[in-house]
């Protein structure tokens, strides 16, 4: 990366970059200081043709669709550090979300639908998702950036642009890998729910729970033969922003460096934002939810970058079209789920998102 700048210097030249509709891309880390930019020199879209390139990845939820790459060498990086919460523009913006009583009754029938496949034996778990939209007279994107950095210091917060695809933002607990110069391999289970009340002693369900250990047993039998000293800590109650969520953590040694792409590939997309089994939770989400996810549960991050890889889950994201945000929320579905209750997980999700707008 190149020599580290004064922070409002940054900005500045972000600014600089955003109204040239150069495409870009800022983030920061979990439970890290250090903020960086890498600016694409060029407008041309780039895509994924192997997972030894170096660059930033950004890769929609349906493995099918072309993954987006801003080339390492055909970029320019700019970094800088975060001291102190940044000053924002904390007025409450008048916005109307499009509230439609159809939305949410066809939400609760699909989920219904899809508890009834689950208790038919045909999968363990589905992960049903929505957007919502919200209409804003005009929305300043670098003050909502900063306001996640504020509030999410442990999620990976970061705005995501290319004129040829659009704006994305957000701030994602979830990471799906990372991968050092050495081959250590880190990635996590993280489902369940629950709002956070000034405390980590919560009571967990036992729906939760099941949800969580499927999760932690999936990724562990589909990365098994590919990794050695597997270690697992969990599973705990982990706050991210203003929810709390179950995590468990889990390290090994990748058995070598050319199998990151079919490592990847065996996590993506994860039964945390998909389900088990993942080509029937896969399946059905594609055929039931009525609507194209597009990047939202997707992935992205660090690709090859100084020898280590860090990618995250696009979740808590949103997506900046004119004057229009639109939110993309979801929830995990087992037998146990009741589906009234799975919508107002996901109006709660949202209501939480639209606290940095």
């Amino acid at each position: 990366m190149d020599s580290v700048i004064n922070i409002d210097t940054f900005f500045k030249k972000l600014e600089g970059i955003y109204n040239s509709k150069k495409p870009f891309v800022v983030y920061r880390k979990p439970n890290e200081v250090k903020i960086f930019g890498i600016c694409q020199q060029t407008s041309e879209l780039h895509t994924l043709k192997s997972f030894e390139t170096s660059g930033f990845i950004f890769s929609p939820f349906n493995k099918t669709e072309v993954k987006i790459i801003f080339p390492f060498d055909a970029c320019n990086k700019i970094s800088s550090v975060i001291e102190k919460d940044f000053k924002v523009n904390k007025a409450t913006l008048k916005f109307e979300s499009f509230k439609d009583e159809t939305v949410k009754n066809n939400y609760i029938s699909v989920v219904q639908k899809t508890i009834d496949f689950i208790k038919n034996k045909e999968a363990k778990k589905i992960v049903l998702s929505r957007k919502e939209t919200i209409s804003l007279k005009s929305i300043e994107v670098f003050n909502v950036l900063k306001k996640m950095l504020n509030s999410y210091k442990n999620a990976f917060v970061y705005l995501w642009f290319h004129p040829k695809v659009g704006l994305w933002m957000g701030a994602t607990p979830e990471r799906l890998i990372s991968v050092d110069k050495q081959l250590n391999l880190k990635t996590m289970a993280l489902a369940g729910t629950q709002k956070f009340e000034g405390t980590l002693q919560v009571k967990w369900h036992e729906k939760e729970l099941l949800e969580q250990q499927y999760v932690t047993d999936y990724i562990l039998e589909n990365i098994s033969n590919k990794i050695t000293e597997i270690q697992t800590k969990g599973p705990y109650t982990a706050k991210a922003g203003s929810l709390i969520h179950l995590r468990t953590d889990i390290s090994a040694k990748l058995k070598a460096s050319n199998i990151l792409g079919d490592l990847i590939n065996s996590l993506h997309p994860t039964p945390a934002i998909c389900g088990i089994p993942k080509n029937v939770a896969t399946d059905f989400i594609l055929k039931n939810e009525h609507y194209n996810r597009t990047f939202y549960s997707g992935y992205l991050g660090e690709l090859n970058i100084n020898k280590s890889t860090n990618l995250y889950v696009n979740l808590r994201c949103m997506q900046v079209v004119v004057n229009n945000v639109i939110l993309y929320i979801g929830g995990g579905i087992t037998d146990k789920s009741i589906a009234e209750n799975e919508w107002e997980e996901t109006a709660a999700k949202a209501e939480i998102m639209k606290q940095v707008l």
